[in-house]
């Protein structure tokens, strides 16, 4: 077995979160520029709804993650509770969170654009942490990949435990960064409220 990078997994972290905030930053500017496709409609305002649904769902699926895996990923193959029946379930939860805040715009373009931008950019996140673990935890890992889907659960493979260690710090962070998704729900609004009054012109819309 080849020794893995200490340092490898916190860079690829951090060239994630680069690409996605300018990712989301070229999003925000389309969604500035354009409008739902017939303005404030019933469709608009439930795809809204929906979104804060599915944000909140988010907040919490990322926390209850954060409680099996915080501090542990570089330390031991964690495959218990949600990590059982996926091996990325907190980025499952983050693609939710990620429609969520794009559908605040009320276009399920924008909506999709998020989601696909989660998606891009998750995936190949995953690829150099697969690697990575591969190379810490050899055919134990590997097993683990073998039996335990990517992404989409598989909730026939449910394993859990009666106890587990928890380490508030790594909960607290990670509920702290969930609820950054709400931000979504303030920033449209006011682009709303910008492209009412005139302040940013809308130049086409979008469905």
């Amino acid at each position: 077995m080849t020794m893995a990078d200490p340092h490898h997994l916190r860079r690829v972290q951090l060239i994630r979160k680069g690409v996605l905030a300018l990712a989301i930053v070229a999003v925000v500017a389309l969604a500035a520029i354009s409008q739902s496709l017939g303005g404030e409609t019933p469709l608009h305002e439930r795809l809204e709804a929906f979104g804060i649904a599915l944000i909140a769902l988010c907040v919490v699926g990322r926390a209850w993650c954060s409680l099996y895996i915080g501090g542990r990923k570089k330390a031991e193959i964690v495959n218990l509770g949600p990590y059982s029946i996926s091996r990325n379930p907190l980025y499952v939860f983050s693609f939710m969170g990620a429609f969520g805040m794009g559908a605040q715009t009320g276009s399920l373009t924008i909506a999709t654009l998020f989601l696909l931008i989660a998606v891009g950019v998750f995936y190949l996140t995953v690829r150099q942490e697969e690697a990575w673990l591969e190379g810490a935890f050899g055919e134990s890992y590997r097993a683990y990949m073998a039996r335990t889907p990517r992404f989409w659960p598989d909730f026939s493979k449910w394993r859990d435990t009666d106890t587990l260690e928890v380490k508030p710090v790594f909960f607290l962070t990670t509920l702290r960064d969930g609820l950054a998704f709400f931000l979504a729900v303030p920033l449209f609004e006011a682009l709303e409220r910008a492209q009412e009054v005139g302040w940013v012109h809308i130049l086409f819309s979008l469905p």
